[in-house]
């Protein structure tokens, strides 16, 4: 028996990177996972290990911030899996510029895909989650549920050239202490998890990846010279790996922390900005 058998996850930008990480991980301890990516190939792949491996999972692909995608998310595990019990909002990407180079459109993606994308998720699983646990307690049970966001020392710390995204990552921690004492009640423990330097496709160096999303080919990745400078810096020597990453979010999915709520996890490698 895993530590979350039973239990059922909604994770999102779960088809690669540290996503697909967390889901492989909350799988093999139990949990049913609904698997989100914003393209059904990776989405089914990552669906499709977890039941090989003896898992439960359903692959929902799709734009979080799309028209109705919240309630089609809930939605999917309610009837896949008869409700929820872990939301981890970690999908995401950057789309970087100093201020005045920043348009609208970069702006409002960024922040609607950090912010308003994992607010419409929460809202959308709040009734699913406040009748549960109304049942509960008239049964005379508490069970706890686990909400992880996603937040980055750029949100904690600022960075230039991110505004969009340290704006959105700081917004990030609000709603994850809002909620922390909004359904305390209702038995749920809401945290966040910042992260700092994890090596993903994200951030390699620069001029090596490229995303398209929705139309748009947008260049992530650091600069070279940033990388080997950030590693110097990090007093465990080295950047992070996603498992590694994945596993600062799924212990607070455990259990053993259901007394922790509204904190804030810096996942850097000991790295201070």
């Amino acid at each position: 028996m895993g530590k979350l058998e039973g239990k059922s996850a909604l994770v999102t930008g779960a088809g690669r990177g540290i996503g697909r990480a967390i889901a492989l991980k909350l799988a093999s301890e139990g949990a049913s996972v609904v698997v989100n990516d914003l393209d059904a190939e990776p989405s089914t792949e990552v669906a499709d290990k977890i039941k090989a491996a003896g898992g439960r999972a359903v692959a929902v692909p799709g734009s979080v911030t799309g028209e109705g995608f919240a309630d089609r998310f809930v939605g999917a595990a309610v009837e896949s899996f008869g409700g929820v019990d872990i939301v981890i909002n970690n999908a995401g990407y950057t789309w970087d510029n100093v201020i005045q180079k920043i348009s609208d459109e970069q702006w409002h993606a960024i922040v609607d895909l950090h912010l308003k994308a994992p607010f419409d998720i929460l809202r959308a699983a709040q009734p699913v989650i406040s009748a549960a646990a109304k049942k509960e307690r008239e049964q005379g049970v508490v069970v706890h549920r686990k909400v992880v966001n996603i937040s980055s020392v750029s949100g904690l710390h600022g960075s230039s050239g991110q505004a969009n995204y340290s704006a959105a990552k700081a917004g990030i921690v609000g709603l994850t202490k809002t909620l922390a004492h909004e359904w305390g009640r209702y038995h749920v423990n809401v945290n966040c998890v910042a992260f700092g330097f994890i090596e993903t496709r994200l951030t390699a160096p620069t001029g090596v990846s490229k995303i398209e999303v929705e139309g748009r080919e947008i260049n992530v990745g650091v600069r070279p010279e940033a990388i080997e400078a950030l590693k110097t810096l990090i007093p465990l020597g080295r950047a992070g790996t996603p498992d590694e990453a994945a596993g600062s979010v799924v212990m607070l999915t455990y259990p053993e922390a259901d007394f922790v709520s509204g904190q804030v996890i810096t996942t850097a490698g000991g790295y201070e900005y």
